[in-house]
């Protein structure tokens, strides 16, 4: 056994580096006696906003919440489709068929992110929305996208819940759509401390909408315009993250350290490497790699005590969630090689040399 435990991921550390700021934020709010849709919410929603390059963000209770509320909003429900990649995490269709709407699935190209190539042959008259999800860090082929939505009057709802400072062409993820989806779970580049999540959009209906629904529908309390639900960012949430927010570039910039070495000095010939797709800059929410036999690369690597996770080892269209839509294995060949053959390594904040050094030196020798 080695000397040293690697895990695939830890929180621990971000939390060490900027500890004084973290406690100094929650004691903040303890102290305000006001502890739900308060002064930090606001704080940190424009600052997001600022960050991301939007006119406005809604801070909100989760990720899929952000997506569910985003169809709704934009009138997406029962009877109309939407666009998905295949691979993506199961949230990312939860958050359509949770609006009542279908989940049309399309392939992923090699980058992981929906194939544009592939998308039009998936339009129907019923198609309404293309769910655009910047998987592992790396923003979608956006240009193409919103082409391809302008062309056939669309919606563009992108999932950028692993892509808080990726762009494309210079633009970040959350801008390109008619509403960016965000999640702060707390593994997230941007991580909150529990769970937390929120929008971004440019439209001042958009952001006066969103106010209004997750507010149990009510602009001004106990008058209800809408049958609305309640997911709210907290204030506590909200002034973590904007304590986070304060480092993000550093954040960004050291898991692109980590992964630019892991680019460099794997040489492994039954390790793919991940590849980067032209004008896109990614934050690396993970390093995913391909491996053939997987199991036995995962078994050795944990019997050096290197942990790793699979993201994710069931596709979607073949979960037990969504066994009513009907697909078989096969439906989706790439998507269903992915899920047998994808595997993120470890990547944290805070990873050592001396653990980074260990990891590729543990991978070459297999």
């Amino acid at each position: 056994m080695s000397a040293m435990k690697i895990w695939a991921n830890r929180l621990d550390r971000g939390f060490e580096r900027h500890r004084a700021e973290y406690e100094a934020a929650a004691l903040r709010v303890l102290r305000s006696g006001w502890y739900i849709l308060g002064n930090e919410v606001a704080a940190f929603e424009r600052a997001f906003a600022d960050y991301v390059g939007a006119k406005y963000c809604v801070g909100l209770a989760s990720g899929l919440d952000a997506l569910w509320i985003a169809f709704r909003i934009l009138g997406v429900g029962a009877g109309d489709e939407v666009i998905v990649q295949s691979n993506a995490y199961i949230a990312c269709v939860m958050g359509i068929t949770m609006a009542n709407a279908t989940p049309v699935f399309v392939e992923p190209n090699e980058h992981f992110n929906l194939d544009v190539a592939k998308i039009e042959a998936a339009i129907t008259p019923k198609t309404k929305a293309i769910l655009a999800v910047h998987l592992y860090g790396q923003s979608s082929d956006m240009a193409e996208i919103m082409k391809i939505a302008k062309k056939h009057g669309l919606y563009v709802v992108e999932d950028c819940a692993q892509s808080h400072g990726a762009r494309q062409d210079g633009v970040m993820t959350g801008n390109f759509g008619d509403i960016g989806c965000f999640s702060f779970y707390p593994s997230k580049n941007l991580g909150a401390f529990g769970d937390a999540g929120c929008v971004t959009v440019n439209s001042a209906r958009l952001d006066g909408d969103f106010r209004t629904y997750r507010n149990y529908g009510s602009e001004k309390r106990y008058y209800n315009k809408v049958v609305g639900t309640n997911s709210r960012l907290d204030e506590m949430q909200a002034a973590l993250l904007s304590a986070r927010l304060s480092h993000m570039d550093e954040i960004t910039a050291e898991r692109k350290q980590i992964c630019d070495r892991y680019l460099a000095e794997i040489r492994n010939p039954a390790i793919i490497l991940p590849k980067i797709q032209a004008g896109c800059e990614t934050v690396w929410h993970q390093f995913v790699v391909q491996v053939a036999e997987r199991q036995p690369f995962i078994n050795y690597l944990a019997s050096k005590e290197i942990g790793t996770i699979i993201h994710y080892p069931i596709p979607p269209h073949l979960s037990e969630a969504y066994a009513y839509l009907g697909y078989k294995k096969g439906a989706f060949p790439i998507a269903e090689k992915f899920a047998d053959t994808v595997l993120s390594l470890p990547l944290y904040n805070g990873m050592t040399d001396e653990e980074l050094d260990y990891t590729i030196r543990t991978i070459n020798e297999y």
